[in-house]
């Protein structure tokens, strides 16, 4: 596919995807949307990838929604925000969710609306100090999508979601990290080199075990604890036959670094 509106390669087991809308603070059209979902496809099919990088270009990540893109007037009938939600947003959010692999999002710039919540949605967020998130959709007399509703108060608490939602008042990123809503803030001239250095060692690591990681750490969330610990056992189950425990394991007693293959 012939990309306009992101960026995207795949190089030593690093795929990375960047929004290069940069004139529009990477803001979403359908377009976009299109081809975000494209590379994603072709990251989740390609074997050698073993790591998602997902980041903006220019001066922002993603400014949420391009509204231009469906403008409506006052006065004019109406759109179904709820359709563009359920053919874009969710299917992109739960695809950064569930990929068999970790993603780590490089927040450059502002993150807002939907951005912020795009972000929020990748397992290792990394912001310059620069950076800022707002969740601006109060402005518009609408509700966090893309996730934030879930995401939010899972990650701050009831109280800071509902401050952050309701009043859409700009967060930086170094309190967003003393928030715990992201992993790390890092100086601006540092952001790229850092993210690229996380997403080098996750090329090389045990790929299948961090996919159940994330995939266990997700379902804490609804299982009580005794299923918690069934989803345990049945994951350590599978993974004690894979090559990459038992390489760890024989690189671990011969003191030598580990080659993981991913499966």
């Amino acid at each position: 596919m012939n990309y306009e509106n992101i960026k995207f390669q795949i190089k030593d087991g690093i795929a990375l995807l960047t929004l290069n809308r940069p004139d529009k603070l990477n803001s979403f059209t359908q377009a976009m949307h299109l081809e975000v979902r494209s590379a994603l496809d072709a990251a989740q099919l390609d074997p050698s990838v073993r790591v998602l990088v997902l980041t903006g270009a220019g001066r922002g990540f993603c400014a949420g929604q391009d509204l231009g893109d469906r403008a409506v007037e006052p006065g004019a009938k109406g759109v179904d925000l709820g359709d563009s939600v359920e053919k874009f947003y969710a299917p992109l959010i739960n695809t950064l969710r569930t990929l068999p692999m970790p993603v780590i999002c490089a927040v450059n710039g502002v993150a807002a609306g939907a951005g912020a919540n795009i972000a929020l949605a990748c397992d290792i967020v990394l912001a310059a100090k620069s950076a800022s998130f707002v969740e601006a959709f109060c402005r518009l007399g609408l509700i966090p999508d893309s996730g934030g509703t879930w995401h939010l108060p899972r990650l701050i608490g009831h109280a800071r979601a509902t401050g952050l939602a309701m009043l859409g008042e700009k967060l930086s990123a170094e309190k967003a990290e003393q928030w715990g809503l992201i992993w790390k803030c890092v100086p601006d001239e540092a952001l790229f080199d850092d993210a690229m250095k996380m997403a080098e060692h996750f090329a090389v690591a045990p790929t299948k075990g961090l996919a159940f990681t994330k995939k266990a750490l997700q379902a804490s969330w609804d299982n009580t604890l005794p299923e918690q610990l069934k989803l345990e056992g049945e994951m350590m189950r599978e993974l004690g036959y894979s090559h990459d425990y038992r390489e760890g394991v024989a690189a671990f007693i011969e003191k030598r670094p580990a080659h993981f293959k991913g499966e």
